[in-house]
């Protein structure tokens, strides 16, 4: 579709003057100014009220919008609902150029010292503020394809079966569970409950451990230990540890082998900012720092990002010593946790470009010693960087019946975790978004009345759960909803729960009778 377009009558002097006001180049980058300058008003023009003639300035296709042509119909395109082909477009564009001339042609009438200069500086700083102004999404920051070739290796998938062994029945019947057979689940996400002790720990060990077997390694994982290891559960460990070939880091006695602020863009200006901000909302998030500190937080972010040279990123310290520059030596909350991320040497300074931790094995062991709202963060960063950078591969294919695997996160005490509306949000659209890139999210808790928050229910997008002995077992209903199973096998799961006893549990899986009580 050819777009020729011709100013009004009344504008082609006001084209002629602002171009040589403004100095900015030829007459068509004017005009090109002027048409984003209306947009950016966000008012929507009149074909049959606000369309002036023809007799103007004539601007060829190509000559208007160089090679950024399409671009500047997308914008049309999305402030009128319209689809590309629509025959309109190019009256659209013309009223926008006529209107922006007319406006900026007032504003430089009014004002006979403002250069072309102030105004861009002026208007380009305006809309940066409105962007940053913004409240800090969930969706990941997905890289333009130049960036995601250099920055995001897609790690090999797994595409057969793989099949654990959950336990067995009294009649010692072996129970497996078929994790990736989309003929039998949905997803392979997991959740499961149960009492300190029950043998919840373990079981999640097993099926890690199994992973990795039935996978010959390709599936790798973290498990994310928020209440930290102790002596003599990690001896307990040390054979899961071995047979998985999993690295135990102790925080903060060993970094983890990430920087989490890589995560960010530092090409893209606009993601650079969607990635700063989101990183100042998960330092928020869990510091309870004031809406000064989280702009000075902003402002030494950026600052430390534009004396980066050569593609590298900045460390923690460096952010922290940027912040002693704007607040001195007065105490605050923000120095307290960015001194805390930076003295504990909680993550590389380094950054592993090529994502080479997800092929390996980790447990992740926060101290119990560590502030709370440093392990908060941490859990964060890491949990953020990991979905961020799966959400930039390609998705995990469906081979067969077997859904491709890469990757198993394992959120211990996830109820402590997820408390905050903000975690629940990110959880959710993790648990939506991340299995297509063949990542299982096994959700480890207490009670099951964590996994049910008034905004969410987590269970219902973990199609698999087990439930060990919980407290509140005469909660039929919060065990049916936790399940997500219908009042016939009701019957059989309230009859298992009495019988309960340790390292014995129920699940919902379609290989086993539903509520059916057996051994782990």
């Amino acid at each position: 579709m050819l777009i020729n377009i011709r100013t009004s009558e009344a504008n082609k002097p006001v084209v002629q003057e602002l171009t040589r006001r403004l100095n900015l180049g030829a007459e068509n980058v004017v005009s090109r100014i002027a048409f984003s300058f209306s947009l950016s008003k966000n008012i929507k023009l009149d074909l049959e009220k606000d369309l002036f003639d023809s007799k103007g300035k004539e601007y060829k296709d190509d000559i208007l919008f160089g090679k950024y042509r399409d671009y500047y119909i997308a914008l049309i395109c999305q402030h009128y609902a319209l689809y590309k082909t629509d025959k309109d477009i190019g009256k659209y564009i013309k009223m926008h150029i006529d209107h922006g001339l007319t406006i900026m042609n007032k504003i430089f009438e009014e004002n006979k010292n403002y250069s072309g200069l102030d105004f861009l500086l002026e208007h380009i700083e305006t809309g940066i503020e409105k962007l940053e102004e913004n409240e800090v999404s969930n969706e990941p920051i997905i890289y333009d394809e130049h960036t995601r070739q250099n920055r995001i290796v897609n790690k090999n998938y797994f595409a057969e079966s793989i099949k654990l062994l959950v336990g067995k029945s009294f009649e010692d019947e072996d129970i497996y569970f078929k994790l990736n057979d989309t003929s039998i689940h949905n997803n392979a996400h997991i959740a499961v409950a149960g009492n300190s002790g029950t043998g919840k720990t373990y079981f999640a060990n097993s099926i890690l451990k199994q992973v990795v077997k039935e996978s010959k390694g390709q599936v790798n994982f973290i498990f994310l230990d928020f209440k930290g290891i102790t002596e003599e559960d990690e001896k307990k460990n040390s054979e899961f540890f071995n047979a998985t070939n999993c690295e135990l880091i102790k925080a903060p006695h060993k970094p983890f082998p990430v920087n989490p602020l890589s995560f960010i863009d530092n090409i893209n200006e606009k993601n650079k900012i969607m990635g700063i901000n989101k990183f100042v909302d998960i330092i928020t998030s869990y510091s309870n720092i004031g809406k000064n500190q989280q702009q000075t937080l902003k402002d030494a972010t950026k600052d430390v990002f534009a004396d980066m040279k050569g593609g590298q990123y900045p460390s923690f310290k460096q952010i922290y010593e940027k912040v002693l520059d704007y607040e001195g030596d007065k105490a605050s909350t923000l120095r307290e946790i960015l001194e805390s991320l930076s003295e504990l040497d909680l993550f590389e300074t380094t950054v592993d470009i090529k994502n080479n931790f997800l092929n390996s094995n980790y447990y992740l062991s926060l101290s119990g010693d560590l502030p709370k709202n440093v392990r908060f963060t941490s859990v964060f960063l890491i949990i953020n960087y990991i979905y961020n950078t799966f959400m930039n591969m390609d998705n995990a294919p469906i081979e067969g019946d077997y859904q491709g695997m890469r990757y198993v996160l394992l959120i211990d005490e996830a109820h402590t975790i997820f408390k905050e509306k903000k975690s629940q949000d990110l959880l959710e659209k993790i648990l939506r978004e991340i299995r297509s890139k063949g990542v299982s999210v096994i959700l480890l808790s207490q009670g099951i009345e964590e996994f049910n928050q008034p905004s969410f229910d987590f269970s219902s997008m973990c199609e698999t759960a087990f439930l060990f002995d919980i407290k509140d077992k005469t909660n039929l209903k919060m065990m049916q909803k936790f399940m997500g199973i219908g009042e016939k096998e009701a019957i059989r799961l309230k009859t298992s729960m009495e019988k309960i006893q340790k390292y014995q549990l129920v699940s919902n899986l379609k290989e086993f009778k539903v509520g059916e009580l057996f051994k782990a």
